[in-house]
């Protein structure tokens, strides 16, 4: 009974060490976290927003900055859809031995992204 009793003052002991230090270390990090804060950001109202016109280079139509950020963006879009073949490791048909679960991967990577709806 005596080795029980000193087992249990040991286990306490020990847990209790661990969950106090788990305790200071939460407690260091908020106070960490405290006192690291930015600044907080000002907030423009919709007035101000509205206020102000968008930002155009000097001597560039609106409607030719527009079509400038549409083709962009239709270029990156289509750029994603081509990362697949060009990121490949391997080339297809190289390992025919392969289990179901590397080929239904392989086929999910060599797929086309298309954007959710």
């Amino acid at each position: 009974m005596n080795n029980l009793a000193w087992g249990l003052q040991m286990t306490a002991l020990g847990m209790g060490l661990v969950f106090g230090l788990l305790a200071l270390l939460w407690a260091l990090l908020t106070l960490v976290l405290k006192f690291d804060r930015e600044p907080a950001a000002v907030e423009e109202t919709a007035e101000s927003l509205a206020n102000t016109p968008p930002p155009v280079p000097a001597g560039m139509d609106s409607a030719l900055v527009a079509a400038i950020v549409a083709a962009v963006l239709q270029h990156k879009a289509q750029a994603r859809r081509e990362a697949a073949p060009t990121a490949r490791t391997t080339w297809p048909g190289s390992q025919l031995y392969a289990s179901r679960w590397v080929a239904a991967g392989r086929a999910r990577q060599t797929r086309a992204w298309t954007r959710g709806r």
